[in-house]
């Protein structure tokens, strides 16, 4: 009776799971491996995998910052934290400075590219929020 049981809900559950599409999962060595065999050759020439894996990192500070409040409780900032563009990039420079990095505003957004590239490749981005919809 156990065994019949187990296997009816085993079963289940297994179908359940092949019915989902499956969870996009950032690693981050993975995130890095890509980035560093997709950004253009003169950007990849001057950056190491610890370079890369620094700017990687620093983006998702940025992120991290953006889209929580300050005591930890409370949604973040209203509104889509937007993970590209100038403010991404500006930060991600001067933390770089902050440590020694100095790194070029065309450097960080080709990881920035590229990493959206990995994001897209591991089904993390789906199609465009509809401006008009709920938040």
């Amino acid at each position: 009776m156990v065994l019949a049981i187990a296997i009816v809900v085993i079963g289940r559950e297994a179908r359940r799971m092949a019915a989902e599409e499956p969870r996009a999962v950032f690693d981050l060595e993975d995130a890095v491996a890509y980035v560093a065999d997709h950004v253009p050759f003169d950007v990849a020439a001057e950056l190491s995998y610890d370079d890369v894996r620094r700017i990687i990192r620093f983006h998702l500070d940025y992120v991290r910052v953006r889209s929580s409040s300050p005591n930890g409780h409370e949604p973040g900032l209203p509104g889509p934290v937007v993970a590209g563009g100038p403010e991404v990039v500006e930060f991600i420079v001067g933390r770089g400075r902050d440590v020694g990095q100095p790194y070029t505003p065309a450097q960080v957004t080709a990881v920035l590219d590229a990493e959206l590239g990995y994001l897209e490749s591991i089904g993390a981005i789906g199609p465009p929020a509809d401006p008009d919809g709920p938040r």
